[in-house]
């Protein structure tokens, strides 16, 4: 499959008692979908994935699993390793792995080649590469990607890569044929579809999901006007929600909309401060919930 549209990585709603609320969880899916998202992102590190248990992790995919089917809805589940890409053989509804480039080791461009075609040939899904340098301190140049969209079962990226860098420029000048590539610095998503990106992996899309859909339909059919000026309202949602580390905002924000029960988080993160909460409420685009 094609892998273009809005895909929104879910958080993983708490209940007041710390447990999964997997209600609330069902709830948001539904709801984004319903928004216009093409698809969900099980987790992802939106989700909060390491600071889950394995039950935890299989009842989340359960449920975005059983939403998806029923929505006929992209699945994309975050995988990394061979171990995790082998296990989605039992996960039919999985349209797609998500796997980070490997974090802290920094092995080289030619040691991501290598570790993205072991996972490739492991998982029974096409594989998303997770490139995002700022935080795996390992940067990637066009020439590199282009290497591993030529890999078989290598189906796209999603590129954070803290703006629109060189090596960016040069990739969207020439992107390879049937790789897509999914914007993930959600402030930064509208000049990179105006670049030529297929869609985006973009938590703020919890939020106005039907705007960040219209967003990515108006840049493909060329309506740059209208692709600005929704990009322009949507780009202060998105720093104001990233004001602290997320998905904290994201989450405050959520229960002040009563759409999950708590807006707690797990160690090692905090939850965001009042201000940074009532500063995204403001920045919502208008007529929006």
């Amino acid at each position: 499959m094609t892998f273009t549209g809005v895909y929104v990585p879910l958080i993983t709603p708490f209940d007041a008692t710390g447990a999964v609320d997997l209600d609330s969880l069902e709830a948001l899916a539904r709801q984004v979908l319903a928004g216009g998202a093409a698809g969900l992102v099980a987790l992802g590190t939106t989700g909060e994935p390491a600071a889950l248990s394995a039950v935890e992790q299989r009842a989340v995919v359960d449920v975005t699993a059983r939403v998806c089917r029923e929505r006929g809805a992209a699945l994309v589940i975050g995988a990394n390793s061979v171990e995790a890409v082998r296990a989605l053989r039992d996960r039919p509804q999985v349209s797609a792995a998500l796997s980070l480039v490997p974090p802290f080791l920094r092995p080289g461009e030619d040691g991501v080649v290598a570790y993205f075609e072991a996972l490739a040939a492991a998982s029974p899904v096409p594989v998303i590469v997770y490139h995002v340098p700022y935080r795996t301190g390992q940067s990637l140049s066009a020439a590199t990607v282009r290497r591993l969209a030529a890999i078989p079962g290598v189906a796209g990226m999603k590129l954070a890569a803290g703006g629109i860098d060189a090596a960016t420029m040069e990739l969207m000048a020439d992107p390879p044929a049937g790789f897509a590539v999914l914007g993930a610095d959600d402030a930064f998503v509208s000049p990179l579809l105006a670049l030529g990106a297929h869609g985006g992996i973009l938590a703020s899309a919890h939020l106005a999901t039907d705007r960040f859909a219209e967003l990515v339909r108006a840049w493909q059919a060329g309506d740059a006007v209208r692709a600005r000026a929704v990009g322009h309202q949507l780009t202060g949602l998105a720093l104001a929600l990233f004001a602290e580390p997320n998905p904290t905002v994201l989450k405050g924000v959520l229960h002040a909309q009563g759409r999950i029960p708590t807006a707690a988080v797990r160690l090692p993160l905090l939850p965001a401060g009042g201000d940074s909460i009532r500063a995204a409420l403001e920045c919502q685009p208008a007529g929006l919930p």
